[in-house]
């Protein structure tokens, strides 16, 4: 049975051929994801590794607080991904008009005031 384990804590520059390297010291691989960001095309920090059993995952955890690339990284069992809320995209955005009570509306501007 196979094991999904997350890795944390990687450099943004990690490829999938340095975990590779590092996991399959301690048994085989079915898969490797690097997370990467889809607008800059960096990695994210973390991946995904999945192990063969138990034990080698088991094994692979062990491996958390190794240093890759100057991080220490962190190797834990992966958990599903929590049910998020729908995003709501009428909730203003920022560039509407503000409530302030008129004080910076400019139809109320009658020019600078002077003592």
């Amino acid at each position: 049975m196979t094991k999904r384990l997350f890795v944390g804590g990687l450099p943004y520059t990690t490829k999938e051929e340095e975990l590779r390297a590092l996991f399959s010291q301690v048994g085989e691989i079915v898969s490797i994801a690097v997370i990467i960001d889809k607008f800059t095309g960096q990695g994210k920090g973390f991946a995904f590794v999945e192990m063969k059993t138990d034990e080698e995952a088991q094994k692979a955890i062990a491996l958390s607080g190794t240093d890759l690339g100057g991080r220490k990284i962190i190797v834990a069992e992966a958990r599903p991904m929590e049910e998020r809320a729908p995003r709501d995209n009428r909730s203003g955005g920022g560039y509407g008009r503000r409530d302030d009570g008129g004080r910076n509306d400019r139809r109320n501007f009658n020019g600078p005031k002077r003592w």
